[in-house]
């Protein structure tokens, strides 16, 4: 049966399974602060909401669940946020031994990389910039955390906090986030280091290592791909965009703060929903309706491929602008930076966009129907799902069963992609060797 499945079917059922596990666990009463059994369906939602990186609960991390669950939750977006075949990956490397067929085409389809980089090379590299940038942010926030709590606690908020923002998956110790340190400009900058690091996806980080290195040994060529180059402006130019924006529109509602400090908060909540790692200095709830918009946007178009974040993806969302271009002008194809980006991609870009707007209309309407909240929390709710970003207006714990079913779905979705749902869905599918005589259909 296994051997009739295609990869990205072994891959969702990987997850599925992964996610049943953890929810057992965390419903059994060591998992509990109080020793209780947990609802199944809370465990469930907060097992999806790990793997998928999300970071959206029903109930309070930090509160709600003991040392042991807080732990489980931990393992789950560790293993979420660089994928389960990542972790296989690391064992086989560990005992020597030698990937088999199936497990690089699991491997090749679980992670975005060109194909002209060797695939345990690059799981390498994967592993070598998760911990290097996980040990980093969980140093300096131990320092930081030093000033308000004993050491243990310290370096277990740190490691907690720093892996949750290097996978992007928005869950904290904390009930109000990092609300407490929405001043604190070296724990800013920290949080946006890794977060950005984790939603830029591996590739470009092996790219840019690659170009620096190259540059220190004079070696030619030393240039980033097109790729990455894209990913980089793109990135750069939604989160200066969003941090712009929220920072004048926010301006009433922290007039009595320094300029700094208004700008450490826009920039952290655009940087936050660009990367979907989810965490927060401010309560989203009371932001403004033209903020909460900009931030449902950076959330939908999300982080990078081949990252721990969620979304359409900024090269998609590039590449939906480029073809926008080429048509306005006319062109025969699409370019960027004297580059071609060939038929094939522009339309799994399209697609991946289509399919993505087509199931948040159908989601929102399901908790339109389900849910008592206005259509904007609804739609907030909807897009963090989906784009696995895990911000909240403070609706989560006051869904409704089927509400909580909704956001579960929307959340595996969010992780896998709804491209890949819908490859798992239609199966093997065989080539044609035929095309249909062209008929004349009139646009808009």
């Amino acid at each position: 049966m296994l051997k009739r499945l295609t990869p990205v079917q072994t891959l969702l059922l990987g997850y599925i399974a992964l996610i049943l596990v953890g929810a057992l666990l965390l419903s059994l009463p060591f998992s509990s602060s109080k020793n209780q059994y947990t609802p199944f369906v809370d465990t469930l939602f907060t097992a999806t909401s790990a793997v998928s990186t999300t970071g959206l609960g029903v109930v309070d991390t930090g509160t709600h669940f003991s040392i042991i669950g807080q732990i489980i939750i931990f393992l789950l977006f560790q293993i979420g946020g660089l994928g389960y075949m990542i972790f296989i990956a690391l064992i086989s490397l560990g005992v020597g031994s030698r990937f088999t067929m199936s497990s690089k085409r699991l491997l090749t389809e679980s992670m975005a990389r060109p194909t002209s980089i060797e695939i345990k090379k690059f799981v390498k590299a994967v592993i070598f910039f998760t911990f290097a940038f996980e040990l980093f942010g969980a140093i300096i926030l131990t320092i930081m955390f030093l000033q308000k709590m004993s050491f243990g606690d310290a370096l277990y908020s740190a490691v907690f906090h720093s892996v949750s923002g290097f996978c992007t998956a928005g869950f904290s110790l904390y009930s109000d986030s990092f609300t407490a340190y929405s001043f604190d400009t070296l724990t800013n900058v920290v949080i946006a280091i890794i977060t950005i690091a984790g939603g830029i996806g591996f590739f470009v980080l092996y790219d840019i290592a690659k170009y620096f290195s190259n540059l220190f040994k004079h070696k030619h060529p030393f240039k980033l791909t097109a790729h990455s180059k894209l990913v980089l402006t793109v990135s750069f130019f939604l989160m200066t965009i969003g941090t712009i924006v929220i920072f004048f529109l926010e301006t009433a509602n922290n007039s009595s703060t320094s300029l700094i400090d208004r700008v450490l908060t826009a920039s952290f909540q655009a940087l936050s929903a660009s990367t979907t790692t989810g965490f927060n200095t401010v309560d989203i709830g009371k932001m403004y309706q033209l903020s909460l918009v900009v931030i449902i946007l950076l959330m939908f178009i999300g982080a990078s491929p081949g990252s721990t974040g969620g979304g359409i993806k900024t090269s998609t969302f590039g590449i939906i602008v480029l073809f926008i271009k080429k048509v306005i002008t006319n062109r025969q194809e699409v370019h960027v930076f004297r580059r071609t980006i060939d038929d094939a991609t522009v339309n799994k870009a399209l697609g991946i966009t289509l399919l993505g707007v087509f199931y948040m209309i159908f989601v929102v309407i399901a908790l339109s129907l389900t849910e008592n909240f206005s259509l904007l929390q609804i739609i907030f709710e909807a897009t963090s799902a989906l784009g696995t970003v895990g911000l909240s207006m403070g609706i989560t714990s006051q869904l409704t069963l089927i509400g909580k079913l909704l956001i579960i779905l929307t959340m595996l979705i969010g992780r896998v992609g709804p491209l890949a749902i819908g490859y798992s869905l239609i199966g093997k599918v065989k080539t044609k060797n035929f095309s249909y005589p062209s008929g004349n259909v009139m646009t808009g």
